[in-house]
């Protein structure tokens, strides 16, 4: 069998594998991406990232023109699939202006430098390579004893093909992708039954923004249950009874399960190559995210942690970089500053340490706050639920985090990671306050958080 070969080839085309193939391209190497053709995007254009926060924008501006109620899901599907078709082909369109070649089909190791691709068309074809980046994303995690092939029972993936509108349905998880959904769905004002496994919702989060996300939920109708675990799922014609350990019976129309996710690992002749593998399929790698094989990389969802589509493509960048250039490479690590976008109604974002953790390393902070209520462009747009707050040093006004709750959080918070990541005294509280604003802005929050910080330690 004649092998074509090729300087890299970059396995999966989500964010990751996108960030390593253009930067090869760039850098003339000679590269081709193996994915299949109508995953161009991976699961972050065609079932994450983009359709999520599709369907969560289209809930908002319905709710604006107060049209929600003559709107169900459908209508929110196909907003978001216009802006997925977008999408896909924007980003086929980067393939081909950077002569990229497109592999259709399923890879899998032969050996350390050779694939074989099932192609969508049924046939085998093997390619070589000096260099692999692995980049194949991660899927939700499915429980044995749930099942999943009930089409009541959903997850992130399936949840998009949705045929009706549900009158309830109940969320299992109430993380990141379980929150996001109760408030899309609540409003479309189905009754949503939120679980959480745990005493608080996304705990990693700043305990007053986690307060003002659980209120603003409750305060829309969603009903959330913490500390609690599932003993069974049950579903039948009518609906899902998700059966508690605390001996609760949570009956709804759908299942939607949001408890963790699992890393696109199988299936691809990884273990006879010695690549180790854990029991949530992440891939390990090392700071240059080489894995125990040093030619072959991966990158984004497929190795843990932060699971971030933006962060993936940084890290895809990176291992890029490492293979044009090898340890030459000054910077190959994620920013220490990684902002946390939490597309909610209203959403919410965050960078930096919070009050919790600034207690527990027992480090001296202030915070100053500016809720949107007082902002002339908050009144103007009708924008008024939110708040800004920045915790700082008392003495020396180093700025230790940013969080943020309200319309447009996840854009506003970039001014505080800039300003986090100044080096030579340039973090410091006083910028915000000797820096003139825009007004009326929404940045401004920035400037009245700051002076309210300052004035809670003037005398």
């Amino acid at each position: 069998m004649e092998k074509k070969k090729y300087d890299v080839i970059v396995i999966g085309s989500g964010p990751g594998g996108e960030g390593a193939a253009m930067k090869l391209a760039k850098s003339g190497k000679s590269v081709a991406m193996c994915d299949y053709f109508s995953n161009i995007g991976g699961n972050s254009t065609r079932k994450g990232t983009i359709p999520s926060k599709a369907l969560r924008h289209a809930t908002e501006i319905f709710d604006d023109e107060n049209k929600l109620s003559h709107r169900n899901f459908k209508d929110l599907l196909k907003k978001a699939n216009d802006v997925i078709a977008k999408q896909q082909t924007l980003r086929r369109s980067f393939y081909d202006r950077n002569w990229i070649d497109i592999l259709d089909g399923h890879a899998k190791f032969v050996n350390s430098n050779t694939i074989e691709v099932t192609l969508t068309n049924g046939n085998l074809e093997q390619y070589e390579a000096d260099y692999f980046v692995i980049a194949t994303g991660s899927r939700p995690y499915h429980p044995e004893d749930v099942d999943f092939s009930n089409p009541r029972i959903l997850d992130s993936d399936t949840i998009l093909e949705l045929e009706e509108h549900p009158k309830s349905i109940t969320i299992y998880g109430a993380g990141v992708i379980g929150c996001e959904y109760a408030s899309i769905f609540r409003g479309l004002r189905t009754k949503v039954n939120l679980i959480n496994n745990r005493s608080q919702l996304l705990s990693f989060l700043d305990d007053e923004i986690i307060d003002a996300l659980s209120y603003h939920l409750r305060e829309n109708g969603v009903l959330i249950r913490h500390n609690e675990e599932y003993e069974k799922v049950v579903p039948d014609e009518t609906g899902v009874t998700v059966f508690l350990k605390s001996n609760k019976q949570i009956k709804a129309d759908y299942l939607f399960w949001a408890q963790g996710r699992t890393g696109n690992s199988q299936n691809m002749g990884l273990e006879k190559l010695g690549i180790v593998v854990d029991y949530k399929g992440s891939i390990k790698v090392n700071e240059h995210f080489q894995t125990e094989i040093d030619h072959i990389y991966a990158v984004g969802d497929v190795i843990g942690y932060p699971s971030l589509a933006s962060a993936s493509y940084d890290q895809g960048r990176f291992a890029a970089s490492h293979i044009v250039d090898g340890n030459r490479v000054e910077e190959t690590k994620l920013t220490k500053f990684i902002p946390t976008g939490i597309y909610t109604l209203p959403e919410i974002s965050s960078v930096g340490l919070t009050e919790k953790q600034l207690t527990e390393k027992k480090i001296p902070y202030e915070s100053g706050r500016a809720f949107f209520r007082t902002l002339a462009r908050a009144q103007i747009t009708g924008k008024t639920t939110g708040m800004l707050k920045i915790l700082f040093h008392p003495k020396t006004f180093e700025i230790f985090g940013v969080h943020c709750f309200g319309s447009g959080a996840s854009e506003i918070i970039h001014i505080g990671q800039a300003i986090l990541s100044q080096d030579n005294g340039g973090n410091k509280l006083t910028y915000f306050i000797d820096t003139t604003f825009n007004y009326p802005t929404m940045a401004e929050a920035y400037r009245v958080a700051a002076l309210n910080g300052l004035n809670r330690i003037s005398h």
